[in-house]
């Protein structure tokens, strides 16, 4: 079974182009995952729901990579990760088509040798800026190293309260958490994944 997967950044953004192309090639809406989600983001229930809901011999059909991870490095991961439980990704537009779900097909697979390529030239360029930017700021005596992390027991306990009713100036006072700090460091709400045709993806049942 096909299934597609469409993203875009933002709510103001449009996924038309990317249902379009997934339908073109057969994929009705009823299996087309959708996120508005910045690539950035690691929550996105869209993506998640469609890897749990594949199952052995699926692939899961892309408009492009980059709609997948938020680096090179990410998204072949992803891939490997799918691979090894029998599950394909194909894409339909980037210069360098992958279809890892036809391993016998030498150009598909020279194809994701070529994407491992990309992502440790991706990792060596992101660490060579993160030096880069250690360097300078220790230069001009900036603080380096991880900001003070908010005691997750308390924020576990502030995201409770959040999700049970109570209002921000209520957690501040019950957690002792600064309201920057709460606004910076409390996850978002769950949010309900749905498919391209406005509908919850169907329940699959457990792996075999």
């Amino acid at each position: 079974m096909d299934l597609g997967y469409a993203r875009v950044s933002t709510v103001k953004q449009d996924l038309d182009r990317q249902i379009d192309a997934l339908e073109q090639v057969g994929i009705p809406r009823d299996r087309i995952y959708v996120d508005k989600k910045s690539g950035a983001t690691t929550d996105r229930p869209g993506l998640r729901d469609v890897i749990a809901y594949a199952r052995e011999g699926d692939t899961i059909v892309v408009h492009t990579l980059d709609r997948l991870g938020r680096t090179v490095r990410d998204t072949l991961n992803l891939i490997h990760e799918l691979a090894e439980r029998k599950i394909g990704v194909r894409n339909l537009a980037d210069p360098i088509k992958v279809d890892s779900s036809n391993p016998d097909d030498p150009m598909a697979q020279l194809a994701v040798v070529l994407l491992a390529l990309f992502g440790q030239m991706e990792r060596t360029y992101t660490m060579e800026r993160a030096a880069h930017a250690r360097a300078v700021a220790t230069a001009k005596g900036r603080r380096i190293g991880r900001p003070v992390v908010v005691d997750p027991s308390k924020l576990a306990w502030a995201a409770h309260l959040r999700d049970t009713g109570s209002t921000i100036a209520e957690i501040v006072e019950k957690t002792g958490i600064a309201r920057t700090s709460l606004y910076r460091h409390l996850p978002p709400r769950p949010e309900q994944a749905a498919t391209a045709a406005g509908t919850p993806p169907a329940d699959r049942g457990p792996e075999r």
